[in-house]
């Protein structure tokens, strides 16, 4: 039995019931996995509240953790019993042990601790497909990255910062400006009292960006746009706001040409190759220093639920962790 995360009901943060539930053992490529630590992201609330359809009820959220291989299934030859691996995409994390496809699993180097690395896998390889796939960045350009002091935030900012690209990102307090600005950010705009549009324009001597970079969605979409020069590319990635409503496409020949992307890390990591190059670039980065990842909330597992209050309630800055 293992302590474990339920949801019976889509709902606000009180569906998360912790129970003890029977994990059973690994079938054909499958391992089971003791958890040390798990991510809390934006992507588990679109889960929890039904905005993204669950696999079924009752569920488990959560897309990634890290741990230790416990046993192995028939054919398995990714892992091995007692290596330390991490995973992203994989729903049901938010458990003390469970099973795993072993080609989702990523065994992690000693440089890299459980605690960063439940803390960066789907933030952190977001951020490398974001930075080096969906637009590849050059050096000398200025990007402009949303919500820059949260999770995929922080890490893309001093990524982009690596990159030689000069970083402008919406925040939406003084704290987290000053957060943004240690963590890389060349000029951190105040959406709650600065005119987004105005000043991107300012800081490019009117040009505009090549690419803005939106997970907050609904309320960001157009003033996105507006931020681009000609030919330039919107990708959103998520919609912490709410669902972007249906658009009329003529708005982009209007505002230049634009055009608009929504990837996802499920497709950029769909194949073993796929998903091993994004993980490995993303622990060069770390393990040299040029990305730092900070996990700035702890939470044990039975208290998922004030997690999500605290992520809900923009209370949290780079990333979060439950413990089990």
């Amino acid at each position: 039995m293992a302590g474990t995360i339920r949801v019976h009901e889509t709902g606000g943060p009180e569906v998360l019931r912790y129970e003890e539930v029977e994990v059973g053992r690994p079938g054909p490529g499958q391992a089971r996995i003791r958890q040390t630590a798990i991510g809390l992201n934006f992507i588990d609330v679109y889960f929890r509240t039904g905005l993204y359809p669950p696999p079924g009820l009752p569920f488990t959220p959560g897309q990634e953790a890290a741990g230790v291989v416990e046993e192995i299934g028939e054919g398995v030859s990714e892992v091995q019993v007692g290596q330390r691996v991490a995973y992203a995409g994989a729903i049901g994390a938010y458990a003390e042990s469970r099973l795993v496809p072993a080609n989702r699993l990523v065994p992690l180097p000693d440089n890299i601790s459980d605690e960063q690395a439940a803390a960066m896998m789907l933030k952190g390889m977001t951020a490398q497909y974001l930075l080096r796939r969906t637009f590849r960045l050059q050096p000398g350009l200025t990007i402009l990255f949303h919500a820059a002091a949260g999770g995929v935030g922080l890490i893309a900012c001093q990524w982009a910062k690596h990159l030689g690209a000069t970083v402008i990102g919406t925040v939406g307090s003084d704290e987290k400006a000053e957060l943004a600005r240690a963590h890389g950010c060349d000029h951190p705009i105040r959406y709650d009292r600065e005119d987004v549009v105005a000043r991107v324009k300012e800081i490019t001597g009117g040009k505009g960006v090549p690419v803005v970079y939106d997970s907050v969605g609904k309320t960001t979409f157009e003033r996105s746009l507006d931020c681009l020069a000609p030919f330039s590319l919107l990708v959103s990635f998520g919609q912490s706001s709410g669902k972007i409503p249906p658009v009329d496409l003529g708005i982009l020949a209007q505002k230049g040409s634009l055009y608009v992307t929504r990837p996802t890390l499920v497709t950029h990591t769909a194949t073993r190759e796929a998903l091993l190059e994004s993980a490995n670039e993303l622990f060069e980065v770390v393990a040299s220093g040029a990305v730092k990842i900070l996990v700035n909330q702890r939470f044990p597992l039975r208290e998922a639920a004030e997690a999500h209050r605290a992520l809900e309630g923009r209370k949290t800055t780079g990333s979060t962790i439950l413990l089990p």
